[in-house]
């Protein structure tokens, strides 16, 4: 008993110590600890990121099927943004946590400015496409047109504003990169918070705010990201972090940005591809009605409420691999990979048991329309039958990225998405006549065949002689 309960105490003292993100070095010790201490804040700020999408759904459902359908939609779109603010930010943390391992902090810092300024330039040629052309991009989504004129709107501020996406990714991969994870956590409970209290309030109206419907979530989404963005800068200028940026910093530095911009191309490429291909199968989606693509939209962003904190471990592990192969150290970069990865996939494992029973009483807390409880929960049963795979696959992926190596990944995702999986949901969904089930056994298979390919590469260890 006595074991177990100094087992607890010092569980506890690592979780506070992880919250407080006062270690920020994880090139020497227990690697369990190390995945541990990175591991916490991370899960917990993708938590508070897939949060964003649960409440937006949650009080949504209550306006329309239309409304729900649209944020599927427009957020199949917006997942293009994703892919350049994630493969920004793969360059971010794999440069910073060279750098940081590497005891060079200027040369962090620098990166750090030369990030921002590139998602700055990517942001406002976005937002002119989105604030210009959102009915045409529901359109060309296969929207009906009472869906477009309910909910362009909502694609007109999230695209308009996707500075604040942008901005919130990077300067928290940054973060990340130089093992801060606790900040970037605090940023994202910030922007949940303004988030949970201003949708009601902008959806419904309230006061002196008229009830702006499905348009009022992204409105609420794009504040409370926004309110965020300012915390983070607030950090990077007054220092309260490791990485630190003055004034005199704020200048272009071609060598620097070109190798961002190398490194991250690989992570733009393999994120679009992925997201490319996401927007393709929605596509397919929408020809089988709203009740059904609202189904399929729910399901999914339940299920990114527990693939987030998935991919929190996994970010941990990027930059364990980053520092340690900074600091001279692959085997332990290597070894770290394969802990983080069992851990990710034992919680994989229980969540999909979860799925695999209550599925039907999951969806029904959003919406308990016959169709979209039906397929919604068959989305959730059938995706999340794979999600041992996902567990493994996404750590060694990001794993291969946190090391710079943001190519390996780009091949994987091409044959797995637009060789497999793509010709296979249209093979079954439509050809086939399986409907909705086929899309979904096609997300499932292609998620266990990137797994599959990526441990079978990871082995080969090429990823330890990457420069960056």
């Amino acid at each position: 008993m006595q074991s177990n309960k100094i087992s607890l105490n010092q569980f506890f003292k690592y979780f506070k110590l992880a919250l407080r993100g006062k270690e920020q070095e994880f090139t020497s010790g227990s690697i369990r600890r190390a995945v541990f201490m990175l591991s916490v804040p991370m899960i917990l700020e993708m938590l508070m990121e897939s949060i964003f999408a649960i409440v937006d759904i949650l009080y949504v459902s209550q306006v329309s099927v239309n409304a729900v359908a649209t944020i599927g939609l427009t957020e199949s779109v917006i997942t293009l943004v994703y892919a350049i603010a994630i493969g920004l930010s793969m360059a971010a943390t794999a440069v910073v946590a060279r750098r940081v391992g590497e005891k060079d902090l200027k040369g962090a810092s620098q990166a750090t400015v030369q990030v921002l300024f590139l998602g700055v330039l990517v942001a406002a040629t976005i937002s002119v496409v989105g604030i210009l052309y959102p009915k045409e991009i529901l359109a060309l989504m296969g929207a009906e047109p009472d869906l477009i004129a309910e909910g362009y709107g909502y694609t007109k501020v999230l695209l308009g504003g996707n500075i604040t996406i942008m901005l919130l990714f990077l300067i928290n991969a940054v973060f990340r990169g130089a093992g801060n994870a606790s900040m970037a956590m605090w940023t994202l409970i910030l922007s949940n918070g303004l988030n949970i209290i201003l949708d009601p309030m902008f959806i419904f109206g309230f006061g002196p705010i008229p009830a702006y419907g499905v348009e009022g979530a992204a409105i609420a989404t794009t504040i409370g990201r926004g309110s965020a963005v300012v915390f983070q800068l607030v950090v990077l200028f007054y220092g309260y972090s490791k990485i630190k940026i003055k004034l005199r910093d704020l200048v272009l530095r071609i060598s620097v940005m070109f190798n961002l911009i190398k490194v991250s191309l690989g992570g733009i490429g393999q994120f679009l591809i992925g997201t490319s291909s996401w927007v393709f199968l929605m596509r397919i989606m929408s020809e089988f009605g709203s009740e059904v693509l609202a189904g399929y939209t729910i399901a999914i962003r339940v299920m990114m409420f527990t693939l987030m904190p998935a991919w929190g471990m996994s970010n941990a592990a990027a930059t364990l691999v980053g520092q340690n192969l900074g600091a001279k150290q692959p085997d332990r970069a290597e070894a770290s990979v394969w802990k983080t990865g069992k851990y990710n996939a034992w919680f994989m494992g229980v969540v999909s048991v979860i799925y695999l029973v209550f599925a039907p009483h999951i969806i029904r807390l959003f919406n308990t329309t016959p169709d979209v409880v039906k397929y919604g929960s068959l989305c959730l049963r059938i995706i999340a039958s794979g999600y041992v795979f996902y567990g493994y696959g996404m750590t060694v992926i990001q794993s291969f990225n946190g090391a710079g190596d943001t190519k390996t990944p780009t091949y994987i995702n091409f044959v797995c998405f637009w060789i497999f999986q793509l010709p296979f949901a249209y093979l079954m969904a439509v050809t086939l006549d399986m409907g909705p089930v086929g899309v979904f056994w096609a997300i499932t298979l292609a998620e266990v065949l990137i797994a599959v390919m990526a441990i079978l590469w990871f082995r080969r260890g090429k990823w330890k002689t990457v420069n960056v």
